[in-house]
């Protein structure tokens, strides 16, 4: 009914039930993710589900293109759901965690190369457990383990509290399992929570990002950890300025690599490549003044590294050379390509000459490729069917303050000469991270919005402004102590710029975010009357309010220089909630009924000021829900009540 009446009122060109069917159409994409390439390069392993579902399978393949991907058969009565395959060191072995069902216990399960045999490892695992990693000497595999409690990081739905609060800290720690016997041991220290790890060369100690618990909040104070894996004590061998992520040992063990920078999210890294001495001298920022951010990285040997790189709205594989210091850029595209963190897409061989990446931008579906590095060859395709029947995305530049902004805009499906279209302005979450060219349909479905917005005549604009990863350290520090500032006058001009060069209707503009886009969104109509509608999704109101709600507020220390509790001056500069009556927009908010990132009573606060002051407004509270979505329904419905809400008041 509600998108009959949708229709009625507001006539357009392609029915609701064309939306529908566009919805449905996403949602079977086939994603894939976890690859994991075996170390001689010849097996290629996956998870692979279609984009609406929380059920995935563990797919292996040879890497040569002549045959087709098999599933391994891991024996459950119900759906499953894999995490992490990990190849042995001699490649003959794949390891996996699975779970059967909603809330069963995920255990570890081991595999022949060719998928057959499986054997569960692991029977009474009773907690979080993730990020397997086998041994050098292939004895033993060490793994992620939270026993006795959940996990998963912020991004998903935070559990009731009730009670005493803050009594329970539930650390994350090192556990290795010996692969023969079945005996299982934790090996770091209680009071550390580990967030990334890696086994030295000669299997005695690991190197780690640790910090006390609790882990959720306390990422952005990790210091770099060895962990004496016979003794099970850490010793902090470096404490960084800024965030660390990825340590990993170099080859002969004589010093460690990891990427040191701004980054606002746990999983979503970038910054510049450093190097330290394994006993915490000679500290070495090897990538000064790069006009890129680093998220993944392989050694090559002892003084060669490999990088991978988010470039502008794209990605770029180089080559590093420690002797000097000097770089040689081997491939680059417009999609994101990252090999560890979030939602990883890219995996290499040991000796760095074969690799494998999932592939995709806004106009061609993600599928698997394979080859030589930077010559790959597609390996599936599942995907080939998919409608792309919404504009061709193209990458757009200007510049604004001194600053060389980068942009992706995609045009309505079909542009009629002589007619004006509304346009949308999608901002992204973060700050720190990077809009790249990614197919519209990932997990959540939170960019199914882009293509539904196309197909429906909009203009799409997504802006990389200042504080966006792909430019260097310096352009990702420029909102410091400036949330909301040079941001949004970076993405005003952008708008400025899409209006000129194409029939857009500068009468007809909306803006919409999720995360600190949401954030964006509450502070963009606060400050300019242009935009006629908007949509904050997990947005923040008050920024004072929000250091004591969320449970993350470790992060904010970096970007606004001090807690409220010290500086309160520079939380109320950026509050949305302080312009309040400036507000002329009609704005949608929708948050998570559960979100640790940012609390549902953000929004609320947000959406009784504009109805009290008597600006059109809705807030919508999906019941369940954290920061990132899960129920297929609520995806769903968040897309049609996003485009809706635009579409009442901008077509």
């Amino acid at each position: 009914m509600k998108h009959f009446l949708l229709a009625c009122l507001f006539p357009m060109t392609l029915t609701a039930q064309t939306m529908q069917q566009l919805t449905e159409q996403l949602s079977k994409t086939v994603l894939y993710g976890d690859l994991a390439l075996s170390p001689n390069g010849t097996r290629l392993a996956w998870v692979q589900s279609p984009a609406a579902t929380t059920s995935k399978q563990t797919y292996i393949s040879g890497t040569s293109g002549n045959e087709r991907p098999v599933i391994v058969e891991i024996p459950t009565s119900v759906e499953r759901t894999d995490f992490d395959p990990a190849w042995s060191p001699d490649s003959k072995m794949l390891a996996v965690f699975s779970s059967s069902g909603e809330k069963e216990q995920r255990q570890l399960w081991i595999v022949n190369a060719d998928g057959s045999s499986p054997k569960k490892i692991t029977k009474n695992l009773n907690g979080y457990a993730a990020r397997p990693h086998w041994s050098r000497d292939g004895k033993q595999i060490a793994f992620l383990y939270i026993e006795g409690a959940g996990g998963g990081g912020p991004l998903m739905a935070a559990p009731a509290t009730t009670g005493v609060i803050d009594t329970a800290i539930h650390n994350q720690r090192i556990a290795v399992l010996n692969v023969a016997t079945g005996q299982l041991r934790q090996v770091s220290p209680e009071n550390l929570h580990i967030y990334d790890y890696d086994w030295s060369p000669n299997d005695k100690t690991f190197v780690a990002t640790a910090a006390p618990g609790p882990g959720d909040n306390n990422w952005w104070i990790a210091q770099i950890h060895t962990i004496d894996i016979a003794k099970g004590n850490a010793t902090s061998i470096y404490k960084p300025s800024l965030q660390v992520a990825v340590p990993r040992w170099s080859p002969d063990g004589k010093a460690i690599a990891f990427i040191e920078g701004l980054m606002s999210d746990e999983g979503f890294h970038g910054g510049d490549l450093f190097t330290i001495s394994a006993d915490g001298r000679d500290v070495m920022n090897r990538t000064p003044g790069r006009k890129t951010s680093v998220n993944s990285f392989f050694w090559q040997g002892p003084d060669r590294i490999l990088l991978i790189e988010y470039l502008g709205g794209g990605s770029a594989i180089s080559e590093l050379r420690l002797t000097n210091n000097s770089t040689q850029t081997i491939w680059k595209g417009p999609e994101g390509i990252h090999a560890f963190g979030n939602f990883p897409n890219f995996a290499l061989s040991r000796d760095g000459k074969f690799a494998a990446a999932v592939r995709s931008t806004y106009n061609s579906p993600p599928e698997v490729f394979a080859g030589p590095l930077g010559k790959w060859q597609q390996l599936t395709s599942d995907n080939a069917r998919l409608p792309t029947n919404w504009g061709k995305a193209e990458s757009v530049e200007w510049t604004n303050e001194g600053f060389n902004i980068q942009g992706w805009l995609v045009p309505p499906a079909k542009v009629e000469v002589g007619k004006k279209y509304p346009m949308v302005v999608l901002i992204h979450g973060g700050p720190s991270s990077v809009t790249t060219s990614e197919w519209p349909a990932s997990f959540g479905m939170s960019r199914a919005i882009i293509a539904a917005l196309s197909v429906r005549g909009y203009y799409v604009l997504l802006p990389n402004p200042r504080g966006s990863y792909g430019q260097g350290e310096d352009f990702t520090r420029a909102n410091v102590k400036d949330f909301g500032g040079g941001d949004l006058r970076d993405m005003l001009a952008g708008v400025d710029v899409a209006i000129k060069k194409h029939p857009i209707d500068p009468a007809r503009l909306g803006v919409t975010g999720w995360s600190y886009g949401g954030f964006m969104t509450m502070w963009t109509v606060t400050q300019t009357n242009r935009f006629r509608a908007a949509v904050a999704g997990a947005g923040i109101a008050n920024w004072q309010s929000y250091y004591g709600q969320n449970l993350i507020d470790q992060w904010m220390i970096p970007f606004l220089g001090a807690s409220v509790y010290d500086d309160p001056a520079a939380y109320e500069k950026s509050s949305p909630i302080r312009f309040i009556k400036n507000v002329k927009t009609a704005t949608l908010v929708i948050v998570g009924e559960r979100d640790a990132e940012c609390p549902a009573s953000q929004s609320y606060e947000f959406w009784h000021a504009l109805k009290t002051l008597r600006v059109p407004t809705q807030l919508i509270i999906y019941p369940g829900e954290g920061h990132l979505f899960i129920d297929p329904k609520n995806q769903a419905d968040r897309m049609d009540q996003t485009v809706a809400w635009f579409d009442k008041y901008l077509r």
